[in-house]
């Protein structure tokens, strides 16, 4: 199974995306802004495709297993990215909830800064149609930069 995150417009300080599972639309995604040298905590990933695993240790696995204990196996956790560690799909609305990571988002606002609303509802539904495929050892995400022409 595959996410796609195709960035589609992005400012000085996020990257505002949709998100399919397949070729099917499921949510907003907001990230950090694109640089061309990377600064930490402020500088989205690379486009690319990359495994996704389940992790099921550290400090957001713990809280999310308490917010979501009747779904939560462990955080939608993205695989060798050059330069990056731990990126993570989690819950957010501003690029000042994400350090690199993949917030989601059922509504999205571009007037003024980009942010993204309702994530807890977007986050469940996303989880819960990827689970599987992440407990299997068969999920992917692809991120492509439609932003960037």
């Amino acid at each position: 199974m595959k996410i796609i995150v195709k960035r589609i417009m992005s400012d000085s300080d996020a990257t505002l995306s949709t998100v399919s599972v397949g070729e099917q639309f499921n949510c907003f995604g907001l990230e950090d802004e694109y640089r061309l040298d990377k600064v930490a905590s402020q500088t989205r990933i690379p486009a690319g495709h990359y495994d996704v695993r389940l992790r099921q240790i550290g400090g957001f696995n713990s809280r999310y297993a308490n917010k979501f204990p009747d779904f939560h196996e462990g955080m939608l956790w993205v695989q060798d990215v050059p330069n990056f560690e731990y990126i993570l799909i989690h819950i957010g609305n501003t690029d000042e909830d994400t350090a690199g990571c993949l917030l989601v988002g059922q509504g999205a606002q571009t007037g003024g800064e980009l942010t993204i609303s309702h994530s807890k509802n977007a986050y469940k539904v996303l989880y819960q149609k990827v689970i599987d495929s992440a407990k299997a050892g068969d999920l992917t995400i692809e991120y492509q930069d439609a932003d960037r022409t």
